[in-house]
């Protein structure tokens, strides 16, 4: 599996984004697909995820009510509404093979992140 994210870009507080994560290779219906976000000196967070089959989704508390993840056959969405300044970060999405899990060691396989800029 490779995953390659998009859709980052400059936004003011208040704006919207919606990035996405092109998946190429089989997806199993067990597997999850988790967005996460990393700024300089800090760890990288969980942010939202979603489980290919049953499409069950999970948030960190920090974006829920904002952030909708989503996918069709072969692409997960992160739509970001009313963004605010502490929400810039640059952007991953990742592949779990195992249960849910929130920690960034867990994930198997990585795209290249997006950055997400959030102007006050």
């Amino acid at each position: 599996v490779q995953l390659q994210a998009s859709g980052g870009g400059l936004v003011q507080a208040g704006g919207s984004l919606r990035l996405s994560c092109a998946a190429s290779g089989r997806i199993f219906s067990s597997h999850v697909i988790g967005w996460f976000r990393q700024t300089p000196g800090k760890e990288r967070e969980f942010v939202a995820a979603i489980r290919w089959g049953v499409r069950n989704t999970y948030y960190a508390d920090s974006v829920k009510g904002r952030f909708t993840i989503s996918r069709d056959s072969t692409t997960v969405y992160l739509q970001m509404n009313s963004l605010k300044p502490e929400d810039t970060a640059v952007y991953y999405c990742a592949l779990d093979r195992s249960p849910l899990s929130y920690s960034p060691g867990d994930y198997d396989v990585w795209g290249q992140g997006t950055l997400v800029t959030v102007s006050s």
